[in-house]
């Protein structure tokens, strides 16, 4: 496998193309708001964390984000019709929920050393409900072997109703809040349990999501009995 990630050209070119028109009807379905742009790293690699509730957010990230990211998604969505395709041409990365996939992992961690930012949900999977779930030490796996910074994302109006909501011109508000980037040092991810140490570090990522959402949004790291991991700060 060679060491530097590399896109197709069809790939470049769907996302020069698509991602101007993506961010056109998330306007015409409703209002949306941006928050904390000078938080996002002007270049090099980074991971870009989020709550994830429906199917909304990853495209809503994707069409508005300075630049196109590389993201991975649910190996289940590449079967679904229209999104498939969608996925496809962008040129996502499918993974297998629950599963260690060593191959999978040496990608997203090409993709990191070749410079990239690289979107992920750490909660593994859609809640359908505002409230978080805890997430899964996944992404703190990635932040480990790869040492870049993630920076941490709070979506607010993706609900799975939102294009319904939209379609009957209710106008639904979006929003995106993006926090300041979170930087591990090597002490944070050194641990005689390597497991309980990336759990703490996922966590920690999604305390950072939270402050960034409603309380109604927090989920289990709202709760005040919810795992309180260590902090860098």
């Amino acid at each position: 496998m060679a060491e530097t990630y590399t896109l197709p050209g069809r790939v470049r070119f769907f996302r020069w193309f698509a991602r101007p028109i993506f961010r056109g009807i998330f306007h015409l379905i409703g209002p949306i708001k941006i928050t904390g742009r000078e938080n996002i790293p002007p270049s090099g690699a980074y991971l870009i964390a989020i709550n994830h509730i429906s199917l909304f957010e990853a495209p809503f990230i994707l069409a508005f984000w300075p630049v196109a990211p590389e993201a991975v998604g649910a190996a289940d969505i590449w079967q679904r019709r229209g999104q498939s395709t969608l996925v496809s041409y962008y040129g996502g990365i499918p993974i297998h929920r629950g599963e260690f996939d060593r191959q999978v992992l040496e990608l997203l961690l090409m993709v990191l050393r070749s410079g990239r930012p690289l979107l992920i949900a750490p909660e593994g999977g859609r809640s359908h409900v505002p409230g978080m779930r805890r997430a899964e030490p996944g992404v703190a796996f990635l932040v480990e072997k790869a040492g870049v910074p993630v920076v941490p994302v709070g979506i607010v109006g993706s609900t799975d109703d939102y294009l319904d909501r939209g379609l009957h011109g209710k106008r639904p508000p979006l929003e995106m809040n993006i926090g300041k980037p979170i930087q591990f040092s090597p002490e944070d991810i050194r641990s005689t349990d390597r497991r309980e140490r990336r759990q703490a570090n996922a966590d920690l990522i999604m305390q950072h999501i939270a402050a960034l959402l409603p309380g109604e949004y927090r989920g289990v790291y709202a709760d005040p009995n919810s795992p309180t991991p260590q902090t860098n700060e």
